[in-house]
């Protein structure tokens, strides 16, 4: 092995949230070609997380090749992530109201880290007061973190604090994750459609997968990329960084998650076509009991 490899075997045997399956990782990575890693990084990169990724097909084991360089400090990150906020307004794409006093939510391409994103998801909802319907569009969102899946859901889910995942790490430890009933959230009354693709992704599949399974939304579009592992990132060299999970969502409601099955839709489409079936959707009364 080279240096990189051995450092890439070192973080995945130390800190890959499955110790058994980090085992086959490691034994795959001893041959991996890393001599053009100062020449052609990208295509080291794609190298590496071919085989990283050849066990278990846990799209978020990966190197990544970042030419701006690798961030290797928490200021780093916290500045990068400031900075991608205020450029994607902390994930909510688009606001709209359609006919019908109908909402739409557009988040993408991630959620930012909660603190970031707050003052976002709160703008967005103060304009979504009063809808009859709502549609999120999800089919561009690549991903986010549970803290501001959980800010999102606080809005829809009801007046009561609701329980929705559990993050078990490696070593058993336990995190959980509820909604905090928001201010203008709301009523459970209001319909929601959720609109997914293939590339629908991590954070954004929680989301959808939440709404789901508590039975507040309707999915409808393509299934998704299955990825539910919360991920830890190292730095490898100046411009490589290897992203390695860490945990695994435990679902309140199904007692497990959408790693490698995706969100499964409800209504089944093409992900182009899905607003519109959402929007029949919703226009089609409820049957009466």
């Amino acid at each position: 092995m080279t240096n990189l490899n051995e450092r890439i075997a070192a973080l995945v045997s130390e800190n890959y949230v499955f110790p058994d399956v980090a085992e086959a990782i490691v034994a795959g990575l001893a041959d991996v070609d890393t001599t053009a890693v100062d020449t052609d990084p990208a295509e080291t990169a794609a190298r590496l997380t071919e085989r990283l990724q050849a066990v278990n097909q846990d799209r978020h084991l990966r190197a990544r090749y970042r030419p701006s360089g690798a961030l290797s400090r928490p200021d780093d990150w916290e500045q990068h992530y400031a900075a991608e906020a205020v450029r994607n307004a902390g994930g909510i794409n688009r606001v709209e109201r359609l006919a019908e006093n109908t909402g739409l939510l557009a988040i993408a391409p991630y959620t930012s880290p909660v603190h970031m994103a707050e003052r976002y998801v709160v703008a967005a909802f103060e304009l979504l007061a009063g809808v009859d319907r709502l549609i999120i569009d999800l089919r561009a969102g690549r991903g986010g973190v549970p803290e501001t899946v959980a800010l999102i859901c606080g809005y829809l889910l009801g007046n009561e604090p609701v329980h929705l995942q559990d993050l078990v790490s490696r070593d058993g430890t336990v995190r959980q994750f509820w909604t905090n009933p928001a201010a203008g959230r709301l009523p459970l009354s209001v319909p929601i459609c959720v609109l997914t693709s293939a590339n629908t992704f991590s954070g954004c599949e929680e989301l959808a997968y939440n709404l789901q399974a508590h039975g507040r939304a309707t999915v409808i579009g393509e299934r998704t990329g299955g990825g539910a592992h919360p991920v830890e990132i190292f730095e490898l060299t100046d411009t490589l960084e290897l992203t390695v999970p860490i945990a695994r969502s435990v679902n309140t409601i199904t007692g497990t998650n959408w790693e490698q099955v995706g969100v499964i839709p409800d209504i089944e489409c093409q992900a182009e076509t899905a607003l519109d079936h959402a929007l029949k959707t919703l226009a089609t009364p409820p049957i009466q009991a």
